[in-house]
């Protein structure tokens, strides 16, 4: 397929002797057709050039030469060059593409590069609730797109399975293993042990040391301690998948902060020998006041047990040696910037090759909120996850039997539905801003919903289906690109065209946004086509065209549902 803001960036390179490749970076699709299909923005070249952004425009407009079977016209606009792709061309090689190419969208740009995504990571013995959601699904996503573009993917749950918190557990089950039946109600009978022996702690500096202590003694392998810990860990991985299960989520490797507890005492070896790593009233840290970070990176504790840092660097180290990743990406919220600021300028420490610590990266996300505020299993507010998945397929459940009660097979539609207005509802804002959960808002079936985007994929199909198209028989005869001129055919195929670059620019800025915000841009397109448009006519070439269209459409909009995780069903 031609690539037109390359066309146009080899055009304009001619004239202004900057690189081709720069230029094409600075070309935008505007917002309004009426503006042309792509606008190159002079005033990127007005320092360089010392001259105004509108007269730049006209003197590039005037030595420029263009194919005129690829190019309509030129406008200048202020200080932008607006041009305008002859439709027929345009609408001519989205058709070739969209025939031959099974997996549309998808490219080789990843090939022989590695991405390894760290998501999820729930705590063990603690409930799954609506605050790992984001890091799940956010996850997914990444895995699923930058393994569509031809990466090398590896998805790591990095587990919660180490630390203070199961000193607490132990303490908590030592006092009252009789009053609590963890066998019939894992997460829920750990929670209330946990909460309860917090609010001991409180009261009690003694009781807290005694936590402290037990941690110390599973690092140290003490048997008891590591009996109940691998207890706590299956039970609560059990129940995760229930979780897992209903989102469709899969993960390459289960290795949580556990499974470095050998591989630490390397990282304080190394850190040692670079006399970075000092005493400071009991513990062990690196200051990092030169690199601007004003709290150190504590690596021991007073008591000699490591931190959650020092388990990171482990992994970095591991990472690095066993999957020679290009990209590490650490999916969780903003509430850890501080933590992974540090630990990512400590791993400059540990002597690996700069191209590791270079591929580090943060992926923040908002929090999920309560609208009374902040969730703690310390304090009991939690909303579990899985109680609200169940909640959204009743639901869908409720308005399809409301609305199709002789749908076949309800029970399968409900799940798609249901799990799919969650993970979409969290997917289409900016991951970066905070979400507050409210049922009313998460399960509404209308706008800019997961349902809609369903909905208007299965509206496709059944056209499809009334006119005796199945996805093995796509191949219309009397296809014609000419039919396809109009303003609301065109909007689409414009879109579709898009749909790779879309992709990339989710991997680019690891927003999975963009892809959900052009799904909905895809569907309102094809409503607004299906009402303006009539497609069953009896011209064959009308017919036909419009068919295509539809398959089209249909087929973008299910490749970027599953994407992002969310499974289309074929009737509503």
């Amino acid at each position: 397929m031609i690539d037109f803001k390359q066309e146009i960036a080899n055009i304009i390179s001619k004239v202004v002797s900057i690189d081709a490749n720069e230029l094409k970076g600075y070309i935008e699709t505007p917002k309004d057709l009426k503006n042309g299909d792509y606008a190159f923005p002079c005033f990127r070249l007005a320092k360089e050039l010392k001259k105004a952004p509108p007269i730049i425009a006209q003197e590039i407009k005037e030595k420029i030469q263009f194919d005129t079977n690829i190019i309509e016209k030129v406008e200048i606009a202020g200080g932008y060059i607006n041009f305008y792709i002859v439709a027929e061309k345009f609408t001519q090689e989205v058709i070739q593409e969209l025939e031959k190419e099974e997996n549309y969208g998808s490219s080789n740009i990843g090939n022989g590069k590695c991405i390894v995504i760290d998501y999820s990571a729930p705590n063990i013995a603690k409930p799954f609730h609506i605050g790992h959601l984001r890091s799940t699904v956010i996850g997914a996503a990444l895995y699923n797109i930058y393994k569509y573009l031809g990466y090398k993917v590896i998805g790591i749950n990095h587990l919660g399975d180490y630390g203070t918190q199961f000193g607490k557990l132990i303490e908590g089950y030592k006092l009252w293993e009789n009053e609590y039946d963890i066998e019939k109600d894992p997460i829920g009978e750990l929670t209330k042990i946990y909460i309860r022996i917090n609010e001991l702690c409180k009261k009690d500096e003694k009781v807290l040391q005694s936590c402290r202590d037990n941690f110390k003694k599973l690092e140290d392998g003490d048997e008891y301690c590591t009996k109940l810990w691998t207890r706590f860990r299956e039970l609560s991985i059990k129940e995760f998948q229930k979780v897992y299960d209903l989102l469709g989520s899969k993960f390459d490797y289960w290795n949580g902060e556990a499974f470095y507890s050998d591989k630490m005492q390397e990282v304080i070896d190394i850190l040692e020998k670079t006399g970075k790593l000092i005493s400071s009233q009991g513990a062990k840290i690196i200051d990092l006041e030169e690199q601007g970070i004003n709290t150190p990176c504590i690596i021991l504790k007073t008591n000699g047990s490591t931190t959650y840092a020092t388990r990171d660097l482990a992994a970095i180290l591991y990472r690095a040696r066993t999957y020679d990743f290009d990209k590490a990406l650490y999916v969780t919220s903003y509430e850890q910037v501080l933590h992974f600021k540090q630990v990512f300028e400590v791993a400059k420490l540990l002597g690996l090759d700069e191209k590791y610590t270079k591929g580090l990266e943060h992926i923040s996300f908002g929090m999920v909120l309560l609208p009374t505020g902040k969730m703690s299993t310390r304090e009991g507010n939690v909303v579990k996850l899985e109680d609200l998945l169940q909640e959204s397929i009743a639901r869908a459940r409720e308005i399809i039997e409301q609305k199709n009660p002789s749908l076949e097979n309800k029970e399968e539609i409900s799940k798609k539905v249901g799990i799919g207005a969650i993970i979409f509802n969290d997917l289409a804002n900016s991951r970066v801003k905070d979400e507050i959960f409210e049922w009313d808002k998460i399960l509404n079936f209308q706008g800019e919903t997961g349902p809609y985007i369903q909905y208007t994929y299965v509206r496709t199909q059944s056209v499809l289906e009334k006119a005796g198209i199945t996805e093995e028989i796509i191949n219309l005869e009397n296809v014609n690109p000419k039919v396809l001129q109009d303003e609301y055919s065109q909007d689409i195929l414009k879109l579709l065209y898009n749909f790779k670059e879309i992709l990339e620019q989710v991997t680019e800025k690891n927003e999975p946004s963009i892809l959900a915000r052009y799904l909905i841009d895809v569907a309102k397109a094809f409503s607004a086509f299906y009402n303006e448009n009539k497609i069953m006519v009896e011209e064959l070439e009308i017919r036909d065209s419009r068919l295509f269209l539809t398959h089209a459409v249909g087929k973008v909009l299910k490749i970027g549902a599953n994407l992002l995780g969310i499974q289309m069903p074929d009737k509503m």
